[in-house]
């Protein structure tokens, strides 16, 4: 069987599920998580047309982000592309992982999109996870225009799927993984293999 005839991963957790516990190393809340790999669209700052969204740990197991959409994000004129919204979303989703310091990748993102976002607009995100079991993270996730309260304008359900470096080292570019764990920083260097498949 390939992947596409596998059943869909469900966004319920199932029974047994546990409640997230927070790793006590994560960042402290309020404290600005920074680009787990500068080369990533959605939070590095290597990448010119990226979305450059700034995360901070929460409470518990949530996370708070922000980016401003620009130019290079829009779909229909003056307005952001709904993929980059999904990956707003998902980049904060997966930020989720690092206050329980596992990697992991998207295994299901559903996304609902409930109002346009215009150019120039600060889009608030705020994500948490529910539950956790055997090696999924259930997580839900809300994007508010211009202020933390604002008007939802998208918001997500996701499954985050625990896996090893290896993930990364076997089906990676060779250079950018080299580059990757040769990373004198120990923190940057696992954070680089945080998020997304």
């Amino acid at each position: 069987m390939s992947g596409t005839d596998q059943p869909r991963t469900r966004l319920t957790p199932p029974e047994g599920a546990t409640p997230p516990v927070r790793h006590p190393d994560a960042p402290a809340p309020g404290e600005l998580l920074g680009a787990h790999y500068d080369r990533c669209f959605g939070c590095g700052t290597g990448q010119p047309h990226g979305l450059h969204l700034e995360a901070r740990a929460g409470d518990g197991v949530s996370i708070t982000a922000e980016f401003t959409v620009k130019e290079a994000h829009q779909g229909a004129p003056g307005l952001a592309h709904g993929g980059v919204l999904a990956t707003a979303l998902d980049e904060t989703l997966g930020s989720l992982n690092w206050l329980l310091r596992v990697i992991a990748v998207t295994g299901r993102l559903e996304t609902d999109f409930l109002a346009p976002v215009p150019l120039g607009t600060v889009l608030h995100l705020e994500a948490r996870v529910t539950a956790v079991h055997g090696r999924k993270i259930y997580s839900t996730a809300v994007g508010r225009i211009g202020a933390p309260d604002g008007p939802v304008a998208v918001r997500a359900q996701a499954v985050f799927v625990e896996v090893k470096v290896d993930h990364f080292i076997d089906n990676g570019r060779t250079e950018e993984i080299q580059a990757a764990m040769a990373d004198p920083d120990q923190v940057k260097r696992a954070r680089a293999f945080e998020v997304n498949p």
